[in-house]
């Protein structure tokens, strides 16, 4: 009997270890995303691309299965801080993937910096992240606020507009976004009129609708993203200004929003990292698969999420699949070549996209590719110091 007791302690034990083991071998991925608020739909998508990545390969990524720590940032930034550590400290997570808000984002990758964690930014395009902040550990499978504004403010001053007034939430990823237009703008040889900013997430936009109209510029540029672009494009509409006053934005104004919109949206051009009526075949392998498990069609966050987990796959893989070897991880995912439904990109030196940014055009309840206005473009990372 005691023979037997010994025996089935020791089977015990082993079946232990073997546990701790199999669960050492997995890779675990913190989500750090908006699930409710303004910006919900948006971390929804990301998830979706994300995981639609991992379930493409067997639900695995660099060969080892895939946990997941999922927590609701709600766009909130005084909660960044705390919601970083706990999974990097509690839950212990390989990886932070997040997030859409720049406030969090920025958060985040102090809390990602300091323990040495890696981190991909899903889609917040705060400049700093990638630029005076960047990091051996911060990369993006995004954009910089930069990069879509900059190249529509290029292309505006191209077809010889002079005089535009600008709107956006009084926040970094806005005011950043107006920068970067302005800066390609006015090189172009227009001029800024008049720059109006409102507190984030405040939707009360008529008083700027009047300023508008009394400005008569010869467009208006805008970041505004989720709930709030659809109502300011709706407002923008109901005001009688959409046949007079052309809009513009970055592709954030227009993405995930079309039904919310109706025919307020339609015939809006805005600039952006990716496109519907792409051709490349693995934009086509994407939209086929994602439209097949959920209902719809993705957009441009669903992109970023999918790229996210490509992007790791990509560092893990040179690393023979083991996410403690970081630095390798790093180097890895530094020298790949992500073949993505927007069209291959590599990282700059701060680890951000270099890539072509898209004109497009809202038409029958797509934002159609028109043409590449800005091919490979870097953003020039000022500040960084890797």
């Amino acid at each position: 009997m005691a023979f037997k007791l010994k025996t089935t302690a020791l089977l015990t034990l082993a079946c232990l270890a073997g546990a701790a083991h199999a669960a050492s071998d997995k890779v675990k991925v913190g989500l750090m995303l908006p699930y409710t608020g303004t910006y919900a739909a948006l971390g929804t998508a990301m998830t979706n691309g994300f995981k639609q990545y991992v379930e493409e390969n067997g639900g695995k990524l660099g060969g080892r299965e895939v946990e997941y720590a999922v927590v609701d940032d709600e766009s909130n930034p005084a909660k960044a801080t705390e919601n970083a550590k706990k999974l990097v400290s509690r839950e212990k997570v390989d990886v932070l993937i997040g997030t859409a808000h720049s406030g969090v984002a920025l958060a985040m990758a102090k809390v990602a910096r300091d323990s040495k964690t890696i981190m991909i930014v899903s889609n917040a395009g705060a400049n700093d992240l990638t630029g005076s902040l960047c990091s051996p550990y911060i990369f993006r499978s995004s954009f910089s606020a930069w990069q879509p504004s900059y190249a529509m403010g290029e292309a505006l001053a191209k077809k010889g507009l002079k005089n535009i007034a600008t709107v956006t939430w009084k926040y970094s990823f806005g005011e950043e976004s107006v920068a970067g237009f302005k800066e390609a703008f006015e090189k172009g040889g227009g001029k800024v009129v008049k720059e109006m900013t409102l507190p984030f997430p405040n939707v009360e936009f008529q008083p700027f609708l009047t300023e508008i109209a009394s400005l008569k510029p010869d467009a208006v540029f805008v970041f505004f993203a989720g709930a709030g672009a659809a109502k300011f494009v709706s407002d923008y509409a109901a005001a009688g200004l959409k046949s007079s006053i052309p809009l513009y934005g970055p592709g954030f104004l227009t993405d995930g929003n079309l039904d919310a919109m109706g025919a307020a949206g339609e015939g809006l051009l805005t600039t952006l990292h990716y496109a519907d009526g792409l051709t490349n075949a693995k934009d086509v392998a994407f939209r086929a698969k994602y439209v097949a498990k959920y209902k719809i069609q993705p957009d441009v966050y669903a992109m970023q999420g999918y790229d996210a987990a490509q992007m790791y796959e990509a560092g893990l893989r040179a690393a023979a699949g083991d996410p403690a070897k970081k630095d390798v991880v790093i180097k890895g995912m530094e020298s790949a070549t992500i073949d993505s439904p927007r069209g291959q990109f590599t990282l700059s030196r701060a680890h951000n996209p270099v890539q072509d940014i898209y004109m497009r055009q809202v038409k029958s309840g797509g934002n159609i590719m028109l043409e590449v206005v800005s091919p490979k473009l870097e953003d020039p990372a000022r500040g960084c110091k890797l």
